[in-house]
């Protein structure tokens, strides 16, 4: 008992934490910006690439 309330003490409050979870802020561009353009990008161009090396192999 004595051990996990040390350990809670231990989180640093700059770090984001399970405790502080916030929903996605779309008013914000940065925040869509890397989690929804960056992903959709990365996988287009996955699939682009899979692409091509099937016709490559073929």
């Amino acid at each position: 008992m004595f051990l996990i309330s040390k350990a809670e003490a231990q989180i640093p409050k700059e770090v984001p934490h399970p405790d502080n979870n916030k929903p996605l802020d779309l008013s914000n561009p940065a925040d869509i910006i890397i989690y929804i353009i960056i992903p959709v990008v990365f996988i287009i161009l996955f699939f682009v690439w899979r692409s091509k090396r099937k016709k490559k192999n073929k």
